[in-house]
């Protein structure tokens, strides 16, 4: 009779590459703000809804049936709405069928990429601070990070610094534009070193484009779109950010099909498809005028105005961001040099809850004189926000 082998606490424990992970900052920032009831502008979830037109038509979906799997790529018509978006905004042409995949949002698009185009002991560069799916996600696939920095106070990056983190394993440059959490905007001048890199190099760049339309100053410029770039390059957006509808997690990538064949190889077997009904309303998301997406831009212009101008007064050290809608603020000014200590104390003392920066950076020292603000909320709980910290400037900055 075979005996039952006594458990170890080795094999009842997680696996050793997501063993370090534990729980994400943004969570337990979240359960401290909802403890002390704070104003938490920390996770970038938006406090209203996205347009009635797009909710309706997810509603109308439903009642059409149209709830069973989609295509493991996704539908056809919001394939083809997203290769029209791409031509209407940027005059790029992609095949729906051929070069676009939707995803359960940019976040699994970023780790179907991984799966799909690196092999264990590839390199990949990033861009620090940055997002940190991206971290976790090359872990997984056994890739090892190489991290660029974005130099404080502009976040721009030292093209030689670059160019030196190229090795002879370096299988792709990760870019994000608009960045978060520092709000950049890559220029034409910083996309066009990556690009003369990894044309010299056989490179793919996978460019995360998430907050497209959340540009305030500057221009934003697919990199996909310069000489050279279009077939090696994986453009990744989301349409949750700019329709304010993060719960629906529908992403998606445009790519060649060399590359999109390996990320439809990794993304059949993370989720196959996604909610079918949500796929027909992104379709009609897309499909809207001009005016909705200059209103909506303009919208968050006030918001980061209101929330940069309270962060100022309160103290912090403030730059606004060219993009997205997360601001840095500097807690140097205030007298405080650690972030994840003042982060886990704000909501209590100040009833403010907000990311700290070091959490985005691979190299934590970088980050640890910011944190990370969200203004992706309706404009009276910003200004409650502002309230709340100012007295919290009045009272001394108790911690």
């Amino acid at each position: 009779m075979l005996s039952t082998p006594t458990p170890t606490a080795s094999r009842l424990g997680p696996a050793r590459r997501v063993a370090g992970f534990g729980i994400t900052i943004f969570a337990e920032i979240t359960q401290l703000a909802l403890k002390a009831n704070a104003v938490n502008l920390g996770q970038g979830a938006p406090s209203f809804d996205g347009p009635d037109e797009v909710r309706e038509a997810a509603v109308a979906a439903i009642r059409a049936g149209r709830n069973q799997y989609a295509r493991s790529f996704g539908v056809p018509e919001l394939n083809r709405a997203i290769a029209d978006h791409q031509r209407r905004f940027y005059g790029l042409e992609f095949d729906p069928d051929r070069e676009i995949t939707v995803y359960a949002g940019a976040t699994e698009a970023i780790f179907a990429l991984f799966q799909g185009l690196c092999d264990p002991g590839d390199e990949v560069i990033f861009f620090e601070p940055f997002y940190d799916s991206y971290l976790a996600s090359a872990v997984m696939a056994g890739a090892r990070a190489v991290a660029v920095p974005l130099e404080a106070p502009e976040f721009r990056f030292d093209p030689a610094r670059l160019a030196a983190a190229i090795t002879e394993r370096t299988r792709l440059i990760l870019l994000n534009t608009p960045q978060n959490p520092t709000g950049r905007v890559f220029t034409r001048e910083e996309l066009e070193v990556v690009a003369e890199l990894a044309r010299r190099h056989d490179l793919i760049v996978v460019s995360d484009e998430v907050y497209e339309h959340l540009v305030f100053a500057g221009e934003h410029l697919p990199i996909a779109g310069l000489p050279g770039m279009r077939e090696r390059t994986v453009t990744i957006s989301s349409t949750g950010k700019t329709f304010s509808l993060t719960g629906w997690k529908i992403g998606y990538s445009c790519a060649s099909p060399a590359l999109t064949a390996g990320l439809r190889a990794a993304h059949q077997f993370i989720t196959f498809c996604q909610a079918t009904p949500f796929q027909y309303a992104m379709a009609t998301a897309l499909t809207l005028g001009d005016d909705y997406f200059g209103e909506c831009l303009a919208a968050y212009r006030r918001r980061r105005d209101l929330l940069c101008q309270g962060l100022a007064e309160a103290g912090f050290g403030v730059e606004a961001p060219e993009g997205t809608y997360f601001v840095l603020g500097d807690i140097r000014p205030l007298g405080f040099e650690d972030d994840v200590e003042l982060s886990r104390r704000l909501p209590e003392k100040a009833g403010v809850a907000a990311i700290p920066a070091s959490s985005f950076y691979q190299h934590k020292e970088l980050g640890r004189p910011f944190l990370r603000f969200a203004f992706c909320k309706d404009e009276p709980l910003l200004a409650e926000a502002v309230r709340r910290l100012a007295e919290w400037k009045r009272a001394g900055y108790p911690v």
